[in-house]
């Protein structure tokens, strides 16, 4: 993995996402290079749609690796996160051994060929040589409780099966946990992660994250609109719109053929902006001083 030679350096990072189109702050290039050379799960957090679980996709394919991904949503747990026993076929082993009047004894039920695997634990034992990158996705999401889940894991790249043992990862995964800080999250959690805060990006990096992934887009629609929706998330949202609205709302405009951005082609396109009614009121009262003119 060209992560892990001597020489690499927090540029090359920025270089390497920068070639998938995956552009990156200082600051993010150093939170990934210390991930990757300390080999420690990264907490990212920021507001939603500012690029934290692109980073860990970007990552992935910046490796070459493999993207695992944990969505986490309430009621999360270990059969979903972790691994779970293939009842099925348990009980189908089961009725065979019945049939050939054998018996079976828990230890016979309980082995790795009746494991299944969930995301953490086949992060752990993803067979390389190159580890995954493993995406555990808007933990704030997900109980208290499944976060003590994770202390083993982000501690020792280990998961212990009761009936099994434990099983510790040869090249531990490239963990990163992600969060828009609905609730706050455990500091035992905290205190095995780094840390990065991801900031809505520079005018000049909106207009060039747009441009790569609105490749059609007029430049000057997209400078128009990257500085309008600057200008927006000044109001009192309910939701500020980050980058991937940004880039819904440019992709909207440029399938309807839109050079300039003046007001009637925002109000036709504010469902890609807007995600509350009020919010929709907010941002065509703000029309007027916001940026409408075609840029020179």
């Amino acid at each position: 993995m060209w992560a892990d030679r001597p020489g690499v350096s927090p540029e090359e990072v920025r270089r390497r996402l920068d070639a998938v189109d995956y552009l990156v702050d200082d600051g993010l290039a150093m939170a990934l290079f210390l991930a990757l050379r300390l080999g420690r799960p990264l907490l990212l957090e920021g507001e939603p749609g500012v690029g934290k679980t692109a980073a860990a996709k970007a990552l992935a394919r910046a490796l070459d690796t493999t993207l695992i991904r944990l969505q986490c949503y309430e009621g999360l747990g270990v059969p979903e996160a972790l691994y779970e026993w293939n009842h099925q076929r348990q009980l189908l082993a089961i009725r065979l051994a019945e049939a050939r009047a054998e018996k079976l004894g828990e230890a016979d039920l309980f082995t790795a060929e009746f494991l299944l695997e969930r995301p953490i634990l086949r992060a752990v034992r993803h067979p390389g040589p190159v580890p995954p990158v493993l995406l555990i996705d808007e933990i704030d999401r997900a109980d208290d409780e499944f976060e003590a889940l994770l202390f083993e894991f982000l501690g020792e790249a280990a998961i212990t099966v009761p009936e099994l043992g434990t099983f510790t990862a040869v090249r531990p995964p490239i963990v990163v946990l992600t969060s828009n800080r609905s609730r706050e999250l455990h500091d035992a959690l905290r205190r095995r992660c780094l840390y990065h805060w991801i900031d809505y990006p520079s005018a000049g990096r909106a207009v060039e994250i747009v441009r790569r992934t609105v490749p059609g887009a007029d430049a000057a629609l997209i400078t128009a609109a990257t500085a309008f929706i600057a200008h927006v998330r000044g109001l009192e949202l309910d939701k500020a719109p980050g980058m991937a609205e940004t880039i819904d709302w440019v992709a909207a405009l440029s399938a309807l053929g839109v050079t300039e951005l003046v007001p009637d082609h925002v109000i036709r396109t504010l469902g890609a902006i807007a995600k509350t009614p009020d919010d929709r009121d907010l941002i065509t009262a703000a029309l007027p001083a916001a940026p409408q003119e075609r840029q020179p």
